[in-house]
């Protein structure tokens, strides 16, 4: 080894003690996870509700991040106009704010009381706080900022040419978009897809504030973790170690697109 291209000792060392505090409370899991019982835990009836509303709730509130965010990082890509820095700071405001406030802020505006929540339970019946739905909309809220921010990348990196030559030939805007942009930022909104279901597998703030934690109705993993460690700890650190085992799998899935090595 080249003798300048050695880490001075005054540097190695907090890495390497940074290295250790982030890596020995994942070693710790494992070491602590009760393995010969692992696949019992898993099929008791609280754990699997959780897992399964889980899953649930983050590929719903996965798919409403799609169906909205997609075209919100398109006008933010390609529509120029007045406070598009503005609105681009608002979109993701939601990943610096604490979850927390972000659920009751839903509350204000979803709410029985609040804005829009008022109207919806007198015209229609319709009561989003402490149910399922409720649920979709926080781990919504929470994760669309990564898929916006990962399309509005991949739309700005993309050749506009393609969708100039498919102007010159007639296509129309809805067709450029369909056929030519679409196909482009497809590794993009793939990328954004997973990222926006893994944060919102993880969601606790936003879904405990909104919509509280009722077993087989509202409570996800994370709650369903944050209960059993009074409760039931082993149960705890199975379901955790779910969640270690889908955020390694999502950082795996996307190492080419976010993790660089030399």
């Amino acid at each position: 080894m080249n003798p300048s291209a050695r880490p001075p000792w005054i540097l190695l060392l907090p890495a390497l003690a940074g290295l250790a505090f982030l890596v020995l409370p994942l070693a710790g899991l494992l070491i602590r996870a009760p393995w010969p019982t692992l696949g019992t835990r898993l099929g008791e009836g609280p754990v699997l509700e959780a897992l399964r509303l889980s899953l649930l709730t983050a590929t719903l509130a996965t798919g409403l991040c799609v169906l909205l965010g997609v075209p919100l990082a398109w006008v933010l890509a390609r529509v120029p106009f007045p406070g598009v820095r503005l609105v681009r700071a608002l979109v993701t405001v939601p990943l610096v704010l604490p979850p927390v406030v972000g659920g009751v802020a839903l509350l204000l505006v979803l709410g029985r009381r609040g804005l829009a929540g008022r109207w919806l339970d007198e015209a229609f019946g319709i009561t989003l706080p402490f149910t399922t739905a409720g649920v979709v909309l926080a781990e919504t809220f929470v994760a669309m900022p990564f898929l916006v921010i990962s399309v509005e990348g991949a739309l700005r990196a993309a050749d506009p040419r393609y969708e100039e030559a498919a102007a010159t030939l007639g296509a129309s805007r809805w067709t450029i978009f369909r056929r030519v942009t679409l196909p482009l930022v497809a590794p993009g909104i793939a990328a954004g897809a997973v990222l926006c279901w893994a944060r919102a597998l993880g969601e606790f703030g936003a879904t405990i504030t909104f919509a509280g934690n009722f077993p087989g109705r509202t409570q996800t993993m994370p709650l369903a973790v944050y209960l059993a460690l009074e409760t039931d700890p082993q149960a705890a650190i199975v379901l955790s170690l779910v969640l270690l085992a889908v955020s390694v799998l999502v950082l795996a899935a996307l190492r080419d697109r976010w993790v660089s090595a030399p």
